[in-house]
Formats: C-alpha cells, sequence, structure tokens
C-alpha cells in the first residue's frame, strides 16, 4: 500500500515559506525561483486537498491549517535532520544517546564524570537536555533520562542512582546561622514543604518555615547561599566541591534523607540499545564506587 507521504522537495519548500511566511525568501534560502516555490506549494495543497496560505497583494499568510501543519511538518524535519547528522557523524560504530537530565545533576555530579564514559566508548555521542519534570519517552527525542524522583515511571525501567541526603549550608560569612528563626530561608519553588519536613526531622518547628526567596533549581539555591542571601538546604552531592573550597559551610551536622532518589529511567523498548546499555553500566560502575 503507498503511503500517502507529499515530496520532500514540497515539504521542504513548504516548511521554509512558512518560516519566511514569504515564497521569496523560501526561493532564497533553496536557492530556487520564485516560481518553483509556488509549484511545489500549489502541489502540496493540491495533494493534501487543503489551502495552506492565503495569497493577497502584500504577499501570502498561513492559513489556520497551514499554521497547524507547518508546525508537525517543522518537527518532522528536525528529527530527519537530526538523524542525519548522527548518521553522517558517527558512521557504522557508536551511535547517540539522548539523555534528559535534572540540570543541576548534570552540571555539578555527571559533567565532571562524563570524559571518563567518552575516553571508554570515543564512538558513543551523549546528548544532554535539561528536563526538571517527568515527561512521556514517546513525545521526546530521549532515549533515556535522570530524574529525581520518588519512584520510576510507569512503563520504564532503569537503576536507582543515589538517595537525595539534604544538608543546610550557608556562606561562611553568615552569623548566627543556626538560629533559624531569625535566617532567611532559601525555597525551592517546587517543593514548598522541603524546609517543614527537614525542621521535622530535627524535632523542630519553626515559623514561617516556607517564607523566603524562591528558586526553579538546587543550582540557584546553592549559588544564592554562596553569596549570604541565606540558608540553602541543598543535596550534599550537589554541593561537595563548595563545601571543600570553604565557600558554604553546614549549618548542622545533620542530614536529612529524603523521599526522593536520583535514579536512570528509560523504557522498555530501549533497554538493550548500545549506547543506553554502555552508559547504564558505566553509571553503575560509577555509583558503586562511589564516584
Amino acid at each position: 500500500m503507498r503511503r500517502k507521504i507529499p515530496s520532500t522537495l514540497a515539504l521542504a519548500a513548504f516548511e521554509s515559506a512558512a518560516r519566511h511566511q514569504s515564497f521569496t525568501k523560501a526561493a532564497d534560502e533553496l536557492a530556487v525561483t520564485q516560481s518553483a516555490i509556488c509549484r511545489q506549494i500549489g502541489a502540496l495543497e493540491d495533494f493534501l486537498g487543503v489551502k495552506l496560505f492565503r495569497r493577497g497583494r502584500r504577499g501570502v499568510a498561513l492559513t489556520e491549517a497551514g499554521l497547524a501543519y507547518s508546525r508537525k511538518v517543522t518537527a518532522r524535519l528536525d528529527d530527519v535532520e537530526r538523524d542525519t547528522v548522527e548518521l553522517m557523524a558517527g558512521g557504522s560504530s557508536g551511535g547517540t544517546l539522548e539523555l534528559g537530565v535534572v540540570p543541576t545533576f548534570a552540571t555539578k555530579w555527571l559533567l565532571p564524570r562524563l570524559p571518563d564514559f567518552l575516553s571508554r566508548h570515543p564512538g558513543i555521542t551523549v546528548n544532554l537536555s535539561a528536563r526538571a519534570r517527568p515527561f512521556l519517552f514517546d513525545e521526546t527525542p530521549f532515549d533515556a533520562a535522570i530524574h529525581a524522583g520518588e519512584a520510576f515511571w510507569p512503563g520504564t525501567e532503569g537503576i536507582l542512582l543515589m538517595h537525595e541526603d539534604l544538608v543546610a549550608v550557608c556562606s561562611p560569612t553568615l552569623r548566627n546561622a543556626h538560629e533559624w528563626q531569625a535566617q532567611r530561608l532559601l525555597q525551592i519553588g517546587t517543593r514548598p514543604y522541603l524546609w517543614r519536613e527537614w525542621f521535622r526531622s530535627l524535632g523542630l518547628i519553626v515559623e514561617r518555615d516556607m517564607a523566603g526567596p524562591r528558586f526553579e533549581l538546587f543550582s540557584m539555591v546553592a549559588e544564592a547561599a554562596v553569596h549570604g542571601m541565606g540558608i540553602g538546604l541543598v543535596p550534599r552531592m550537589l554541593v561537595e566541591d563548595e563545601l571543600a573550597r570553604g565557600v558554604l559551610a553546614t549549618v548542622t551536622a545533620h542530614s536529612y534523607r529524603s523521599d526522593r532518589s536520583y535514579r536512570l529511567l528509560y523504557p522498555e523498548r530501549k533497554a538493550d540499545y548500545p549506547p543506553l546499555a554502555a552508559f547504564r553500566d558505566w553509571l553503575a560502575r560509577q555509583v558503586v564506587a562511589g564516584g
């Protein structure tokens, strides 16, 4: 059965014209004549049975159907281009691993260790994209994700990397940091009860435990603490370097293990994908070694 797929020339012409909102600019970009663009888009409209552009004296504009279709076509052409570039770059060996990662974990823990993986697997390219919230693998190009959460996502498998052990940190210059009631508490916006859970683990009740400036990422909290803006509550493994350099200090030796853990997650169908299998095995060794 023949697929109902327009020609790639027509799709390329349409994507360019839709992006520029101009047949002339599309012609310049694709190094063809304006009449060639008109023919390709006309043929595409005939194939679809739908008008994609409104033509007028002042130029062209996408119809509602054209706008919706252009978004989908652009996404598909981007995928084809990415796959082509990956194949050209990697040839028949190695491969590419598309990884969605929690930003602070990637910056503070994964990236310093990643050169070791790349030296062991020079044919594999690892692409990192920040993803702080859960997502559906089928709606993204990701092969796997490193996520901080309470459990594995439905339809996925993976490995536990480490638990989240939280410590209270501040600038060494902050005075009387142990007097909780008098200090500004730096908050994680997505976890408003985190300080309350921390104080509960100490057997304390602190008023205004949800008050204070809010930040999206732990890295922002840590940096704000470095600059003396208040006390931050962050996973220890994300601030080991700052603690070692003395730009941050722990307010108390108490450490609180939250209900969240860092995990490598991937769809079950991806379990045997060679770049992912190599990365998974390497990660497991890093965790066991305490690296």
